[in-house]
C-alpha cells in the first residue's frame, strides 16, 4: 500500500481527493489535514509516502511546508495541489514536480498517482530531494541552471550547459545534447523564458540554439534559411528571427 497525506485548508477540496483516491486500491489515505502546522504534527506520528500538498493556505503556504521537508534525506514525494496559480504550475512542469489543478481531474489525478508510485518502486527518493531541494531554494538568478527531466519511475538532472539546441514537440521539448536527445514534459514558449538570453537564442517558432554553437548561415534551393551548428546539427531559421541571427555573426 502508498500511504497518502492530504493537506487542503478547505474541507471540500480534501473530501473530493479523498473520494477521487478511493478508486485507486494500490493508495490508502492516513490523515487529512486544514494547515501545514497540523501536517507536521501528522508527519511527526507517521512517515507517509506522499503528501498532497495545497499552495495556498492562511498563515503558511504549502511551499513553505514543501521547503522544509525538502532538507530530508528522502522525503515524501509532494503532489502540490492549486486553484489558479498558472506561474507556478509553469515553475513546477520545468522542475518535473507534479501537481494538480482544481476541480481536479480523473485522468490527470490517476497520471499523477502512476508516476508516484513507479518513482516509489524504483527507490528515486535521493534525486527527487535534490529536484525538490533546487525548485525551491531561494533564486539568484532568473534563469535555470539545470532541468530535472521527468520519465515513468526516475527524475535525470540535466545541466542547462549541456543543451547545444532545442526542439519543439507538441507540449515537450527536445533537449540536443552531445551525443543523446531527451524528452521534457514542458512547452518550447515556457522553457525559453527560464532561459539566459546571453546564451540561447529562438531561430525558429520551434527552435532555439545555443549562441556558441552558431556556424554558418545558408539560403536553401527554396529560399529558406538554414543554421549549422558546431555540434553537426542544421536547424532552419525564419524569416522573423533572420535578423536576429545575423546579428550574432557579425
Amino acid at each position: 500500500m502508498i500511504s497518502a497525506l492530504i493537506v487542503d485548508d478547505e474541507a471540500p477540496s480534501r473530501t473530493n481527493l479523498r473520494y477521487a483516491l478511493a478508486a485507486h486500491v494500490q493508495w490508502r489515505v492516513v490523515a487529512e489535514c486544514a494547515s501545514a502546522a497540523a501536517a507536521r504534527t501528522a508527519l511527526a506520528a507517521q512517515a507517509v509516502d506522499v503528501i498532497f500538498l495545497d499552495i495556498q493556505m492562511p498563515q503558511e503556504s504549502g511551499l513553505a511546508l514543501a521547503r522544509s521537508l525538502s532538507e530530508l534525506a528522502e522525503p515524501p514525494l509532494i503532489i502540490f495541489v492549486t486553484a489558479y496559480s498558472e506561474h507556478a504550475v509553469a515553475a513546477f512542469e520545468v522542475h518535473a514536480l507534479d501537481y494538480l489543478l482544481k476541480p481536479l481531474d480523473d485522468v490527470r489525478l490517476a497520471q499523477a498517482v502512476e508516476r508516484a508510485a513507479a518513482m516509489l518502486a524504483l527507490a528515486q527518493r535521493g534525486p527527487y530531494a535534490n529536484a525538490l531541494r533546487a525548485y525551491l531554494a531561494p533564486a539568484k538568478s532568473p534563469y535555470l541552471f539545470h532541468l530535472s527531466v521527468r520519465s515513468v519511475g526516475r527524475i535525470e538532472r540535466i545541466a542547462v550547459d549541456e543543451i547545444l539546441w532545442l526542439e519543439s514537440a507538441g507540449n515537450y521539448v527536445q533537449l540536443h545534447m552531445a551525443g543523446r536527445t531527451i524528452l521534457h514534459r514542458v512547452t518550447l514558449n515556457k522553457l525559453e523564458t527560464y532561459l539566459d538570453t546571453a546564451q540561447f537564442l529562438r531561430v525558429h517558432r520551434r527552435a532555439l540554439v545555443r549562441l556558441n554553437q552558431v556556424s554558418s548561415l545558408a539560403v536553401t534551393g527554396d529560399g529558406t534559411y538554414v543554421l549549422s551548428l558546431l555540434c553537426g546539427a542544421q536547424v532552419p531559421v525564419s524569416e522573423r528571427y533572420l535578423d536576429a541571427v545575423r546579428r550574432t555573426m557579425v
